[in-house]
C-alpha cells in the first residue's frame, strides 16, 4: 500500500545532527496519521507521500522546518527569589506570556549569583536534523482515527 492521505504510517527512523551526533535512535517506531494532521514535520510528510513499505529515505531538515531558529529573546535572566528553593538546571515549567499569550515551556539552563537563566526555545532550536527513515508499514486509517486526527492503538494515542 502506498502512503496517501488518511493512511497510518509506521516508520523506523533515527535522527542525527549535521555533525553525526545521535539525537534520537528511534528505539520505538514512529506511527502517525498521514495527510496534514500535524503528526510529523511537514517536510517529512511531503517526502513520504506516495512511498511504499520498505522504501528508505534520508531527509535533511533546516532549523526552520524542524524546531525553529534559536530566539535570543526567549532567554531570560530572572531573580532567584521568583522560584522555589528546590529548582535545578534542566527543570521545565510553563509560563504565560505577556498579554495573556499562550503558555510557553521554559527550561532552567543556569543558576548562579541569585539569578536563574530560563530558555523558552526548544532544546533543538537552531539545529538542522537529518532523518534516516524506513517505511515499516502502511494501512488505511479507521474512521475514528480520521475523525480524531491521530492514530489509535499500538504506537498511537490511547483514550
Amino acid at each position: 500500500m502506498e502512503i496517501a492521505k488518511n493512511t497510518v504510517v509506521t516508520l523506523d527512523y533515527s535522527v542525527k545532527d549535521p555533525d553525526g551526533n545521535m539525537i534520537d535512535d528511534g528505539h520505538h517506531p514512529l506511527v502517525y496519521l498521514h495527510g496534514g494532521y500535524d503528526g510529523i514535520f511537514a517536510v517529512i510528510e511531503e517526502a513520504l507521500h506516495g512511498k511504499l513499505v520498505g522504501e528508505k529515505l534520508t531527509i535533511k531538515l533546516a532549523p526552520e522546518d524542524a524546531f525553529g531558529e534559536f530566539d535570543e529573546e526567549l532567554v531570560l535572566v530572572e531573580d532567584a527569589s521568583l522560584f522555589p528553593d528546590n529548582i535545578e538546571v534542566g527543570m521545565s515549567f510553563e509560563r504565560v506570556g505577556d498579554n495573556d499569550d499562550e503558555e510557553m515551556v521554559y527550561r532552567i539552563t543556569d543558576i548562579a549569583d541569585g539569578k536563574v537563566v530560563v530558555d523558552g526555545n526548544h532544546p533543538l532550536a537552531g539545529t538542522a536534523l537529518i532523518f534516516d527513515i524506513t517505511v515499516k508499514s502502511v494501512r488505511p486509517a479507521s474512521a475514528e482515527e480520521i475523525g480524531h486526527g491521530h492514530v489509535h492503538g499500538e504506537g498511537g494515542h490511547h483514550h
